[in-house]
């Protein structure tokens, strides 16, 4: 055989980033591993999250199958705080949660989104799979979103509560523009303090508040 001077070099790198993904494979327990790898070098080349189930979604990853509060809630961390997100971007999101396709296909059409989406109307169209009524939906988006830790009621900007509620109305379709707008000029006028925010109490325990 022909002998040759040269050594193998090995990038110093390697090591590290084998352990790491190993390591990220185990937590997440792929079904499909390949597609899973070239989705995770494909993030890391590009610079993005790679799809990796952290610690803390471990608990509520116990039924994957089902969409829950918690699993939006790590949806919108992985969007990152994006007003738009692309359609595949968002598919392979909702993918890797192992959450059900033909509930991503329902909530596409209903809102009719193309290639780029909106995302707090995409969140708040998946919130009403889980809210029978329009206050439940709120409820449940104001808890996906709140990034308060103290415990207390979940609060959110007002002005991204009046963009929610009138989107959701828009949808349903039951509810006229004229009872949105005296709901929410009640809401702003009478209980929204200085800090502008609306906590769930707000709408939720609120006798005047009816946003049915």
């Amino acid at each position: 055989m022909p002998q040759t001077d040269k050594q193998i070099c090995i990038p110093p790198e390697l090591p590290e980033l084998l352990k790491q993904f190993t390591k990220a494979a185990i937590r997440t327990q792929p079904q499909d591993l390949i597609q899973w790898a070239a989705d995770y070098f494909g993030s890391m080349s590009r610079g993005e999250i790679p799809p990796v189930r952290e610690r803390s979604e471990r608990v509520a990853l116990s039924n994957w199958a089902e969409l829950t509060p918690e699993l939006l809630k790590i949806l919108h961390s992985r969007v990152g705080g994006r007003l738009i997100i692309h359609a595949d971007e968002l598919a392979q999101m909702w993918k890797v949660l192992n959450l059900p396709t033909d509930l991503f296909n329902s909530v596409m059409n209903v809102g009719r989104f193309t290639e780029e989406i909106e995302w707090l109307k995409f969140l708040a169209l998946a919130c009403s799979s889980l809210g029978v009524t329009i206050a439940k939906t709120l409820k449940i988006v104001c808890e996906v979103l709140s990034s308060d830790h103290d415990g207390g009621p979940p609060r959110i900007p007002f002005s991204t509560f009046q963009f929610l509620y009138t989107y959701i109305a828009e949808v349903d379709g039951e509810i006229s523009a004229s009872h949105v707008s005296r709901m929410l000029n009640y809401i702003e006028q009478e209980v929204i303090g200085p800090d502008g925010l609306i906590k769930v109490n707000d709408f939720t325990q609120n006798p005047r508040v009816r946003l049915e």
